[in-house]
């Protein structure tokens, strides 16, 4: 399993779960690649071929959209990331190791363009029932389903996430949020998980039964998992593109982190504030205590035997 050096830690205190908590975003940021793209665009690859129905997702009346994202996903690293991404005869070289036909009618835009970059990618179209998910290339889920929430409104979406469903402030703000968001202006957001595994493709909440991070010692057992989102109105469409991207690392990189102690101090103090419905939905509930625990030790730097 890929991993990234802890390029970003939204849990040292200045994203707070289960806050809307955006922030602005310049064009130069918008996407955001490192040395595990190809790898990333390989594991899309697998999961088109074998699971394609539940990665992929489109509404027919889509494909102008669609090829509007596949445009601007080009442009945009073709500008900002120059030495990665050559482009000749609709095909778009990476990092001199995949050649990806742009062209390639066996594939949605959306899908084409999700190819190109880690980031997986989402659009979403305003309705008479409020902003819905209508096409996406979405193969590294934080333990949810995309065909659950294809063609559903954002308060549908949201509904299990305490204090977001229909009827919240939260569920209205986002709305209010998306209908107002300008196609010259980009936002970002953090999200925050914690696996068993260190697997990408994760649309489950649980491993199974059993404790989730195993019996005994939890010493490589647990994943501290980062999405970095961001939205954008396309100018033409405008339909809204949002981006999840995952950075994936084991709790222990956090011990030979130079600010580790004080991470794994605002992560432990962050989960301690969750109410029991949040850290239900967190699927931690149960091991709260446990992930606590192991937090502490590196907080202070002590292992018990």
């Amino acid at each position: 399993m890929v991993t990234t050096p802890l390029k970003h830690t939204p849990y040292d205190g200045t994203s707070k779960p289960f806050t809307i908590g955006l922030m602005q975003l310049q064009e130069n940021e918008w996407l955001e690649e490192d040395q595990n793209l190809i790898a990333y665009i390989d594991e899309k690859l697998s999961l088109y071929k074998s699971l394609p129905d539940k990665v992929l997702v489109e509404d027919e009346d889509t494909r102008d959209s669609q090829n509007e994202v596949l445009a601007l996903v080009r442009e945009h690293l073709l500008r900002h990331y120059p030495s990665l991404y050559q482009y000749t005869d609709d095909v778009m070289t990476v990092a001199s190791e995949r050649r990806i036909d742009l062209s390639d009618e066996s594939l949605s835009p959306i899908a084409r363009a999700a190819l190109l970059v880690q980031e997986d990618l989402v659009l979403m179209r305003k309705s008479a029932e409020g902003w819905k998910l209508c096409a996406a290339s979405l193969c590294f889920p934080s333990a949810w389903s995309l065909l659950e929430k294809f063609k559903r409104p954002l308060n549908e979406i949201h509904a299990p996430v305490p204090g977001f469903g229909a009827g919240t402030r939260n569920a209205g703000l986002i709305e209010r949020m998306f209908d107002n968001l300008g196609s010259e202006r980009l936002v970002l957001r953090w999200n925050w998980s914690v696996h068993g595994d260190g697997a990408l493709y994760h649309p489950y909440s649980n491993l199974g039964p059993g404790p989730r991070f195993g019996e005994g010692d939890m010493r490589g057992r647990v994943w501290l998992r980062l999405e970095r989102q961001t939205l954008r109105k396309l100018p033409q469409s405008g339909d809204i593109l949002f981006t999840i991207r995952i950075h994936l690392n084991p709790v222990e990189m956090l011990e030979g982190h130079p600010n580790g102690p004080q991470l794994a101090q605002s992560l432990n103090e962050q989960l301690a504030g969750l109410t029991a419905d949040e850290a239900d939905y967190k699927g931690i509930k149960a091991e709260r205590a446990r992930l606590a625990s192991r937090l502490q030790e590196i907080a202070t730097g002590t292992r018990r035997p």
